[in-house]
């Protein structure tokens, strides 16, 4: 498998994704043979096919001119996803409100906790969740040193 210098190809695209509105979410090589370049986009509004088309269409011939990548390769552009993974303290600022699933540390093990994204601060994220067997709602609070992953979650 091939090895890209993933960070001058971040440099290379980051600002002109940046003036079209986008936030590079992610870039990354994957696919079987290595060859396939993976980017993440983001911006206030859902990700729409058109705007994956469009990013694709600038992006595209950019790598190429850098002549970063040798050979032959598959461009994929798309969303984080709805169940997209947080990974900073302003991610849960964007989301407050939202449904989420954190699983954080509780003594010596990791817990879930799924529930309605409800306060986020310097020190740590609130939650509320169900009571135990359907009863009250309760707010947990979780430290950000407690926090292992968190990401969106989708509710029927």
């Amino acid at each position: 498998m091939p090895t890209w210098p993933i960070s001058s190809i971040k440099e290379l695209i980051e600002p002109t994704l940046k003036h079209m509105g986008y936030e590079l979410y992610s870039l990354d090589q994957s696919g079987q043979a290595g060859r396939t370049l993976r980017v993440s986009i983001d911006h206030a509004e859902p990700i729409t096919v058109e705007d994956c088309e469009r990013v694709s269409r600038v992006a595209g011939p950019l790598i190429e001119h850098s002549e970063l990548i040798d050979g032959p390769y598959n461009l994929e552009v798309s969303s984080p996803g709805a169940e997209r993974p947080l990974r900073a303290q302003a991610d849960y600022e964007r989301f407050s409100g939202k449904r989420v699933n954190i699983r954080y540390r509780s003594g010596d093990t990791d817990t879930v906790v799924e529930g309605q994204l409800v306060a986020v601060d310097g020190a740590g994220i609130a939650v509320q969740a169900l009571g135990v067997r359907g009863r009250a709602p309760v707010v947990m609070h979780i430290a950000w040193s407690d926090v292992v992953a968190g990401r969106l979650a989708v509710s029927f």
